[in-house]
């Protein structure tokens, strides 16, 4: 059987990034209170930059599980994201093991944070993939569109790779939506329907968030 990652892991995980991600920069959020109270729920993040994950975790009301590329999991890192509850997904094949755990969140009433593009790029929802309508339609969880905006503007002087330390970054969530049509279909058209739907709401998330910001 499947173990399904510990809801404590990824509450020990939320902790963190709240000390870290508040330490180390100024999170500004907005819409907080929109991400449900209890019940499962996916938080949809785009992704510009590798701290856009570890930003949600932090600033989310709600421990978050993360499905992070397999690459990610190598050396120390491996024991320690697996400690948190994040799970570990190959992008290049129909991980199984992932599915079933990612599933396994949502019948549990946990929330699930994907990146659905799949891979870190532009940040702009353009390119989905079939996995997140997948994840919400068969599961039935509304899905929370999330946009970080700042993380990839600038770099930072102390360390290249990260945003400048104590720089403003948004995070602004939006209204939970239905993915599925209400039929509970999971045809391949079904999805392909549903990845529809979610792109136009995320992208339209994106739009405000960003008139909401002025970034």
């Amino acid at each position: 059987m499947t173990e399904v990652p510990s809801p404590r892991g990824a509450d020990v995980g939320r902790r963190i990034g709240v000390g870290l991600m508040y330490g180390l920069w100024r999170p500004r959020v907005l819409g907080a209170w929109r991400v449900p109270a209890s019940g499962p729920a996916i938080l949809a993040v785009n992704h510009s930059h590798n701290i856009d994950g570890p930003m949600v975790m932090g600033v989310a009301p709600r421990p978050t599980h993360f499905l992070i590329k397999k690459e990610a999991f190598v050396g120390p890192l491996d024991p320690f994201l697996r400690g948190i509850g994040q799970l570990e997904v190959d992008r290049h094949s129909t991980d199984r093991t992932a599915v079933t755990r990612a599933l396994g969140v949502l019948g549990k009433g946990g929330v699930l944070g994907i990146f659905p593009e799949g891979t870190r790029g532009e940040g702009d929802f353009a390119s989905l993939r079939a996995g997140l309508a997948y994840f919400a339609v068969r599961s039935g969880a509304p899905i929370v569109p999330v946009a970080v905006l700042g993380s990839s503007e600038r770099r930072g002087r102390l360390i290249k790779g990260l945003p400048p330390l104590r720089s403003r970054i948004d995070v602004v969530f939006g209204d939970p939506f239905e993915a599925g049509d209400g039929t509970g279909r999971r045809t391949r058209t079904a999805l392909d329907e549903a990845t529809e739907r979610i792109q136009k709401q995320l992208t339209a998330h994106l739009e405000n968030a960003r008139r909401l910001t002025g970034r």
